[in-house]
């Protein structure tokens, strides 16, 4: 019989390459390309044996990880870890590893594709070309605003934040401030931003972008009384997590004219329901949650998330741990 540790890999399943790097190390069981995973049966039964988890967007919270009573390390194949229950999984010293960095310059793309869209109007005046409306010269009607020498507030100035403020700074010569819970002085000498406090972000700023993680207390950070500090002209991007976001709010702000646009990567249910009317706003530009959605990118993510579940099954640090700290205090 192996004495190789069980792994169970769920979601979105691994390049050969990498799953057999995997199964060199580890016994896995292999629960891709399944849906409802917290009702599936067999994936339940298989809980008690696993020492390793290794995927994205399930939520396992306590109920769930109480079934796996071997399990030593949860791979996450994200930077955001809102979907676990940090706390049960460093009080059983299970070790709770992520892929930050390696998403980092393809997510502030994205961030910087949905300010472009934003602005410019991109996806209602290509849908106007597609549909064949496209009869006439544009007039006022349909002219966006530009984004060069605009102010950019970026609300979360972590390694996204930091290679939006890039971007901003030296391709688009933006005045960019930020918002943090600390400063970061030494990135505001290099890149030349400079802190504000949130309400003066928000009044200052003519486009603002979040990049905070979905917390406690980040959860619904915007709502009604954020988007009137905007004012009118403003745009709104969010690549963060949906739940940063009142989404009623923003929808009435859209709907209102509060706020001039938004454009979203992310929702507070995902996928979003066809039903939402942020599907049918022309000031909405709506992305289907693609930060990281690049094969280049995907690939790395995975890749790091196969390191650091062999390293911790071994007993070794991982590469990129994020509750390492709680770990050792305890």
């Amino acid at each position: 019989m192996s004495d190789k540790k069980t792994v169970i890999v769920y979601q979105r399943p691994l390049k050969p390459d990498l799953m057999a790097r995997l199964e060199q190390a580890c016994h896995v069981l292999d629960f891709t390309g399944r849906s409802n995973l917290t009702r599936d049966e067999e994936f339940l039964a298989a809980l008690p044996k696993a020492h390793g988890l290794l995927g994205a967007s399930v939520r396992l919270d306590r109920a769930l990880l109480e079934r796996a009573e071997h399990l030593e390390v949860v791979s996450s194949v994200s930077v955001g870890v809102d979907n676990y229950d940090i706390d049960y999984l460093s009080s059983r010293g299970i070790v709770l590893c992520h892929t930050p960095d390696v998403l980092t310059e393809t997510t502030a793309d994205t961030a910087f594709l949905l300010v472009l869209a934003t602005a410019r109007r991109a996806v209602e005046l290509a849908t106007m070309v597609k549909n064949g409306e496209w009869n006439a010269s544009l007039d006022e009607p349909q002219f966006g605003v530009d984004v060069h020498h605009k102010t950019l507030g970026i609300v979360g100035m972590g390694r996204i934040g930091q290679a939006i403020a890039r971007r901003a700074k030296f391709g688009f010569e933006m005045t960019v401030n930020y918002h943090n819970r600390s400063r970061h002085e030494t990135v505001e000498k290099d890149i030349g931003v400079e802190w504000k406090p949130l309400d003066e972000l928000l009044a200052t700023s003519d486009i603002i972008c979040v990049t905070v993680p979905l917390s406690e207390q980040t959860r619904h950070m915007f709502g009604q009384p954020q988007f009137e500090a905007m004012g009118p002209d403003a745009l709104f991007i969010n690549i963060a997590r949906g739940g940063v976001v009142d989404e009623a709010a923003l929808i009435t702000a859209l709907e209102q004219g509060t706020i001039r646009a938004a454009g979203l990567d992310v929702f507070e249910v995902e996928p979003l329901p066809a039903t939402s009317p942020l599907t049918r706003l022309d000031n909405a530009v709506t992305l289907p949650h693609i930060g990281s959605a690049t094969h280049e990118t995907r690939y790395a993510m995975a890749e790091l998330a196969v390191q650091n579940m062999v390293a911790g099954l071994k007993g070794d640090r991982p590469p990129k741990p994020f509750n390492w700290d709680a770990l050792a205090s305890s």
